[in-house]
Parts: C-alpha cells; structure tokens; sequence
C-alpha cells in the first residue's frame, strides 16, 4: 500500500490499520530526512497549506508549521483572534475566503468537536485535525505510536496504560483508536470523575489505582488535567490529584520492572509528574516532540498525493 485510503485526516477511527503503518513507516524516512545537515526536501514545494487555529497552541503549531517548512511548501498562518471571525464570520466563508487564494490543504484546531468533518463536506481542500474540542486529536496520537513502536518494537500484545483526565482529552480517545489497530492492549486509569461513562465498550481495560496501571503496564502515557475545559470541579485539589494520581520516581522504583513513560505535553509539574520522572531516562517526553515534526511530514505528504 502506497496511499491512503482517505483525503482527509480528521480522525484514527476513519484509518485502517494500512493507513496507520502506512503514515508510520513514512515517518521513519522522514526522521532519516530532518537529522541530515539539510532537512529540507522539494516533496510539496507546489502546495501551499493554510495553519487555522481556533485555540491557543504551541507545539502542534510549531510542529506542523515546521513539517511544511522541511517539505518545502508555501505556509500561511491564520489566527482567529485577530480574524473576521471576531465580526461574526462563518467558519465555512472564512476558510473559504482563505481557500480563495489558492490553498490546497487546510491544518485546522478547533474547539468544537466535529468542526473539521464538517469542514470536509463543505470545502475542496485536504483537511488535517489538528485537535477538535474532546474529540480527536489524530497526528499526536501518531506520533505516540511512532515514539512507542521506537522504543518497544511491534506493538502487538503490548500493553500500554493511559493515565490521567480522561474524560477531557482528545489524545485519550485517539490513541486508544491507534494502539488498538497496531494491536495494543489499552488500559485508562484515573479517579472515577475524570473517566466517560462506558468508556470500557471501547474495548479498554479500566482501573482506578495508579499503581496497579503501573504495575500492569509496559508503557505509561501520562495525561494533562485540563483545567481550561472543566466547567465544574471533578476533584477536591490539584494537590489531591497528585497525591493519588501524580507518578514519582519512588512509585516507578517500587515496580519489579522498568517502564517508559510518556507525556503529550504541556507538563503540569508536580501535578501528573514530578520533574525528576519527567527528566528521567525512562521519559521519552522530547522524543516524541521531534517526532511529531516526521509524523506531520508523513501525513501532508500522504495527503497531497490523494488531492482531488
């Protein structure tokens, strides 16, 4: 298989199993192609590429606008609060105006889930979710299959634990979608308030005790609490969180095993992990920010070649 089945990336669930090898075997070349003394190739240098971004971010931003970059496309950057969209403009005529100009592929957070699938039945261009609302957030669950893959081989059978607020995160429910099509056994853990309700018909094991997902699992990803999407609060204090659900390295040395440990990022410190975990040689926090940059490569390159 040598293209992908869509020509959108809106989400894990709309891959196949090929489409995800398929994204991560690219990816391998292109991680070859950024630690050269010239990490540039001409693969896209006749698209141009529209970064929307309806939220506050950094290292997808970054990751992406430094993806098209080393593919040698044309970038242009739109951010909304200081759009039309402060006017009442539509999403669908703001990218349209921008599509307009002549973009071929729209990279878009939003915080509405479903905002890119809709997007995708009203405009020409490929589109890419960078991240909507609780939803889907399909390039960095890539990207942590990539760095787990490195760093464990084959997938198959081996069982990754999912720490953490659950019930908020759009890497949550992406990565259970990527690492049960690569063949993973899944657990989520964290308190009871912070888990979806049924979320086990998704296929995942379910456990409340930290430490008992630590000593169950191969490889911990560990998520942020995100404060900025509670509307109520789900638990007393962050001092509490971390008291019951922070990992430090004295936890990590009790098991008979060693574990790696993973993290999306932005850290909150001392909250989900201490830093002398977050620093440790078991973290492979900064591995899977360089990889994010040959994941994104692998996906914009993968969808230009199925432009309609």
């Amino acid at each position: 298989m040598s293209q992908l089945s869509t020509r959108h990336l809106l989400g894990i669930k709309n891959l196949t199993e090929e489409d995800v090898n398929l994204i991560l075997d690219t990816a391998e070349n292109f991680k070859e192609v950024i630690n050269r003394p010239i990490k540039k190739v001409p693969s896209l240098r006749d698209i141009t590429i529209a970064n929307i971004f309806f939220e506050n971010s950094t290292r997808t931003r970054l990751s992406f606008e430094l993806a098209e970059k080393r593919l040698s496309a044309d970038v242009v950057n739109f951010s909304s609060s200081n759009s039309s969209v402060k006017k009442g403009e539509t999403l669908v005529d703001t990218v349209n105006n921008i599509l307009s100009m002549k973009v071929d592929m729209v990279v878009m957070r939003h915080s509405s889930p479903g905002a890119p699938h809709f997007l995708s039945k009203n405009i020409s261009a490929n589109i890419v979710n960078a991240g909507d609302g609780t939803h889907e957030h399909p390039t960095q669950a890539l990207l942590d299959a990539f760095s787990m893959r490195e760093k464990l081989g084959d997938l198959q059978g081996k069982k990754i634990a999912i720490i953490g607020d659950i019930l908020h995160s759009r890497v949550a429910l992406s990565n259970i979608f990527c690492l049960q099509k690569l063949g993973a056994e899944v657990m989520v853990c964290g308190p009871i308030t912070l888990l979806p309700k049924h979320i086990e018909s998704l296929g995942v094991k379910v456990e409340l005790d930290v430490r008992k997902a630590l000593a169950w699992c191969d490889l911990a990803n560990v998520l942020r609490i995100q404060l900025e999407r509670q509307q109520i609060k789900y638990f007393p204090s962050l001092r509490e969180y971390s008291l019951y659900y922070g990992i430090n390295k004295k936890m990590l040395r009790q098991l008979d095993k060693e574990i790696v440990v993973m993290h999306p990022g932005p850290i909150n410190r001392g909250v989900e992990l201490s830093s002398d975990v977050a620093d440790s040689k078991q973290a492979i926090i900064l591995q899977q920010v360089e990889n994010g940059v040959a994941v994104r490569m692998a996906v914009l390159y993968l969808l230009a070649g199925v432009r309609s």
